[in-house]
């Protein structure tokens, strides 16, 4: 397994990106018969691929969104109240309606060692993410795109995808 070069990594994400979400587009619109199969055998080979401490660049430039749960249970974590947790580290998107981190990178990741020091009880969303294998499929085609752009994994699904489904 070999680290992830970021830079390298966002050049290539860069280039390829309209390719990525034009083919996502029409896996969506036309998904092959055998996607779970297809998926299933890409995410064994990219997880033997990339090493995900080598890169947090999910936690370095994206927010996971904070469910009420999740709130209640790292606030818990940390011996806080959710109302002091939300207006320390987190603001509500009116336009979703997300509760997101204030900055970024996330204030939970540690920058040396790229490790969550609050992995036991992290948001779902984080313990979820890329959203490699999730069923159905064709529902997170939407998140691949945006995904693509951020994570290595992501990128490497897609690339593998496009050499196993012919469009």
């Amino acid at each position: 397994m070999q680290p992830v070069n970021l830079r390298s990594f966002k050049q290539k994400a860069h280039h390829h990106k309209k390719a990525f979400r034009k083919f996502l587009k029409k896996v969506e619109k036309n998904p092959p018969k055998n996607i779970n199969e297809i998926v299933d055998r890409v995410d064994a080979a990219v997880w033997k691929e990339i090493d995900c401490l080598s890169c947090a660049n999910c936690c370095k430039q994206m927010s996971p969104t904070f469910t009420t749960k999740d709130i209640k249970r790292i606030a818990n974590y940390l011996n806080m109240r959710e109302d002091e947790f939300k207006n320390k580290w987190l603001y509500f998107d009116e336009k979703d309606g997300d509760w997101l981190n204030k900055k970024q990178p996330c204030q939970f990741l540690n920058l040396e060692t790229n490790m969550c020091m609050i992995y036991e009880v992290r948001p779902a969303d984080c313990a979820g993410f890329p959203h490699l294998k999730k069923k159905k499929v064709t529902d997170y085609i939407h998140v691949h795109q945006q995904n693509v752009e951020y994570c290595p994994a992501t990128y490497r699904m897609v690339e593998k995808w496009m050499e196993e489904i012919s469009m």
